[in-house]
């Protein structure tokens, strides 16, 4: 039975942190789904296509993925998603109790309604302190953003501002 796993978020952008969490959950799963999902709470920067075509060439220049399908949900529930994919699990990174506090009812309602269970990863403390939306401040505000993301997105930000 092949192990498939979803890693869902908003990565607007995708930082080293998800970078980070994205190579760490291929190595202990068979399929990984990286899956950009619209966040009606946030105000996005980046388009959607734009957010999966940056996933996709980050990971290509980070590490071998032939096990990542990078891919967008807009509409639905995330169970959803796992369902069609055939996802028992959904990975999560984790960076502080307050992402605990968050990311828990979340975990507990995906299990209930479909039997997903939530593995949280605990980040490279390098990246910690990183957060999408940190790095769209420091971007927007004309900040160097390199130490944040991968080289595909520093470079698509930097390119952005001109």
């Amino acid at each position: 039975m092949r192990r498939i796993a979803v890693v869902p978020g908003s990565f607007d952008p995708v930082t080293l942190g998800h970078l980070d969490v994205i190579e760490r959950a291929a190595g202990l799963y068979d399929e990984l789904h990286v899956l950009v999902v619209h966040n009606p709470d946030k105000s996005a920067l980046l388009p959607i296509a734009q957010r999966v075509s940056l996933i996709e060439q980050a990971i290509a220049e980070s590490f071998a993925a032939e096990n990542v399908v990078v891919s967008s949900w807009t509409v639905g529930l995330l169970v959803d998603y796992c369902t069609e994919v055939g996802a028992s699990v959904l990975v999560k990174g984790i960076r502080s109790q307050i992402d605990v506090a968050y990311e828990t009812p979340m975990a507990i309602v995906n299990r209930h309604l479909a039997g997903v269970e939530t593995v949280f990863l605990l980040p490279n403390p390098a990246h910690g302190h990183v957060s999408s939306s940190l790095v769209r401040q420091v971007s927007a505000l004309g900040g160097d953003v390199s130490p944040y993301v991968p080289p595909a997105v520093s470079d698509f930000l930097q390119g952005s501002l001109v």
